[in-house]
């Protein structure tokens, strides 16, 4: 199948189809496990005079295996480009450091992943880059925190753990408009959920950990990009100027376990979406439950913006139970549940944001970003929901 009409292909087609293998004809494509390779004078002389990927250098430099990966996360972003890194952390890492330099200037939100907060707050300040952070789903706050020196606007499409959806276009737009680079963290709705790119968002980047792998077993870590304000081999250039400096890249079986992952996302997501939907609903009606944040209800501050935007409204969402420890005492009286740190797999997993992955945050910085102690945040998995009310009931009659 040619690019174009590959190109052409829905979603669920575009995730499943990987060309056959031209060496071995084989349907899945092979591992390279290697960290070295063999030269000979034709391939020498072709890296003396500048060729980078398409000559296999070093395994720092990149990997066959890796490059196919890049393939897969470029058809389902919709992407002009891809790098794929270590973790989610250091495509986010690899993206500030390429873009950025001293005395330049980022508007974030306020409500992040904590360890992009911690980078953004106290590690970028150490180069004399400087953050403002701000509700990104209000235009006027963005608008107002704009100075002559701002490079980027960075925000989640679904934040961490809040579910704050920001308003995308009209961010793109006011970013044109002052020549600014807009950076967006799909982790918590994946590519099946939202693609930002098709939005105008110039960088996506993709903790694959999550739901791009899909099963708790590998970690690494995409940049997608489609940008007009960014040269074309921009991706490229930061590969071998900051990605293979920093020392960042995917191995090559973390790969080939992510382009297996690919090929379930929309299977997997389409049940999660459905049972996030339910068990939310369920939340909101429940007396030992104080709040919830899901994209989907109505009663979310952001749903229209939601609605406009994302035809899926994730798996993610989040309650609110009295305090800090009726939320650990739910958390440790569920069964089917799992209480855990990370997300995004095929079993359903919890955990307190404000004591876990938050902890480092001041709590006043915590209560900036919409944080409270008694917050649930719930990865929805692949159980029966009846299932999940169930065992998720039997915890809530614990408090």
């Amino acid at each position: 199948m040619d690019k174009d009409k590959r190109g052409k292909l829905r979603f669920d087609s575009k995730a499943v189809y990987i060309p056959p293998d031209e060496a071995t004809r084989a349907v899945n494509p092979p591992i390279v496990m290697a960290s070295s390779f063999q030269y000979d004078r034709e391939i020498f002389q072709r890296i003396v005079d500048g060729e980078r990927k398409d000559v296999n250098i070093y395994g720092r430099c990149g990997n066959p295996t890796e490059y196919q990966f890049e393939e897969q996360m470029m058809a389902i972003e919709g992407a002009d480009a891809c790098l794929a890194t270590a973790s989610g952390m250091a495509a986010i890492s690899v993206t500030l450091l390429g873009l950025l330099k001293s005395g330049d200037h980022i508007v974030c939100d306020w409500t992040t992943y904590s360890s992009t907060h911690e980078m953004l707050d106290h590690r970028l300040t150490d180069y004399n880059i400087e953050t403002t952070f701000v509700d990104t789903a209000d235009i006027d706050a963005v608008k107002a925190a704009i100075r002559p020196n701002t490079k980027v606007i960075y925000f989640e499409t679904i934040a961490n753990p809040s579910m704050k959806v920001a308003p995308i276009k009209p961010i793109v737009n006011l970013a044109e408009g002052n020549g600014i680079i807009v950076v967006c963290d799909n982790t918590f709705a994946s590519p099946y959920v939202m693609r930002p790119l098709d939005h105008g968002v110039d960088i996506v980047v993709e903790s694959a950990t999550k739901f791009i792998g899909g099963h708790s077993d590998i970690i690494g870590g995409a940049i997608c990009m489609r940008s007009d304000k960014l040269p074309v081999d921009f991706l490229e250039q930061i590969r071998w100027n900051t990605m293979v400096k920093l020392g960042a890249p995917l191995a090559p079986f973390n790969a080939w376990m992510l382009i297996r992952g690919i090929q379930t996302l929309s299977v997997r997501l389409e049940r999660q979406c459905k049972t996030a939907a339910k068990l939310a609903a369920h939340f909101e009606g429940h007396k030992a439950v104080k709040g919830v944040w899901y994209p989907g209800l109505e009663s979310h501050p952001q749903h229209n913006i939601a609605k406009s935007q994302m035809p899926k409204f994730g798996a993610m969402l989040t309650f609110e139970v009295k305090d800090a420890d009726a939320a650990l005492k739910v958390l440790d009286n569920l069964e089917l549940s799992c209480f855990s740190a990370s997300l995004g797999g095929t079993r359903t997993t919890t955990q307190i944001p404000a004591l876990m992955a938050f902890l480092d945050i001041p709590q006043e910085e915590r209560l900036e970003m919409g944080i409270r102690d008694g917050m649930i945040r719930v990865s929805v998995g692949l159980e029966d929901v009846d299932d999940l009310i169930e065992d998720f009931d039997a915890a809530l009659a614990k408090i």
